[in-house]
């Protein structure tokens, strides 16, 4: 049968391909638009193939919660070029799958690629679609959720032009709290922190920490009896550069995370959080 410019319109609208690859898809399917479809996914995969060992760096974070933000997601789409990340089409694929994801709170990636990305599609294979689309290695790398507990609730933050992505639990809802608990998100997109506390730090981290605090000190040619207690002092101050709720607050240096929180109300809080970001 004949393949019309319609046709090709349809299908490129239908999918994101070329004009080109519309054609020879429709052409190889003899005008069948599932068949075609099926084509421009298979020509994704083999993409996909070739490019697995390609670093995808770039790309989109969407953080996103329900409307009550009893609930949040995290999500990120890569890319290989920071071309691509820009592209408005790559950023709305970012954001409706956070929205599929925080409609469902699968609780893997792996679940979450086999979500329905819509009626012909499923989240993983839409992704490999785009791969042919794109041109690039394109891959949902992380999936973070927060489900509110109790009486809490999550709030949500994206860093820098889709480049990081927060979500903050705190234990206490209320329009109040948004605020607070948005810095804090901010907060954590900047300084970076490893743990909510001390009690949440590896323990192997902290014992690396003081066998680095250990030899700082016998380089400086302290005491052998005095080593313990001076890599001590030195991991309290690597908790309190790491940890968030012992950091200095970046809005006012003068208290802690947790001294803005009880600030704003004595048994205010963070009860969890997560952070992804590129690279």
């Amino acid at each position: 049968m004949g393949i019309t410019a319609q046709d090709i319109k349809k299908l490129r609208d239908m999918t994101g391909a070329g004009m080109m690859d519309c054609k020879k898809a429709l052409s190889e399917a003899d005008g069948d638009f599932e068949k075609a479809i099926e084509e421009l996914r298979k020509k994704g995969q083999k993409l996909s193939a070739k490019r697995a060992d390609r670093e995808a760096k770039e790309g989109v974070v969407i953080a996103m919660t329900t409307d009550d933000r009893s609930n949040g997601v995290l999500i990120k789409l890569s890319c290989e070029t920071d071309f691509v990340a820009k592209n408005e089409s790559f950023v709305e694929l970012g954001k409706t799958i956070a929205g599929i994801a925080l409609k469902n709170l699968p609780d893997t990636r792996e679940a979450l690629l086999a979500l329905p990305f819509d009626d012909t599609i499923n989240i993983g294979d839409k992704v490999i679609e785009q791969i042919g689309v794109i041109g690039e290695k394109v891959e949902v790398l992380e999936y973070e959720k927060i489900v509110a507990a109790g009486d809490g609730q999550v709030l949500s933050y994206i860093h820098m032009g889709y480049k990081a992505g927060v979500l903050v639990e705190l234990n206490m809802a209320g329009d109040q709290f948004v605020e607070p608990g948005r810095d804090v998100a901010m907060q954590i997109a900047a300084m970076k922190p490893i743990a909510l506390d001390e009690s949440g730090v590896d323990a192997t981290v902290i014992a690396k920490e003081i066998e680095i605090g250990k030899e700082i000190a016998r380089q400086e040619g302290k005491p052998e009896e005095m080593l313990e207690k001076i890599a001590t002092g030195k991991l309290n101050k690597f908790f309190k550069e790491n940890t968030l709720m012992n950091q200095k607050f970046v809005k006012n240096s003068k208290t802690t995370v947790k001294g803005y929180l009880e600030s704003q109300d004595g048994n205010l809080t963070v009860t969890t959080f997560k952070h992804v970001k590129l690279g």
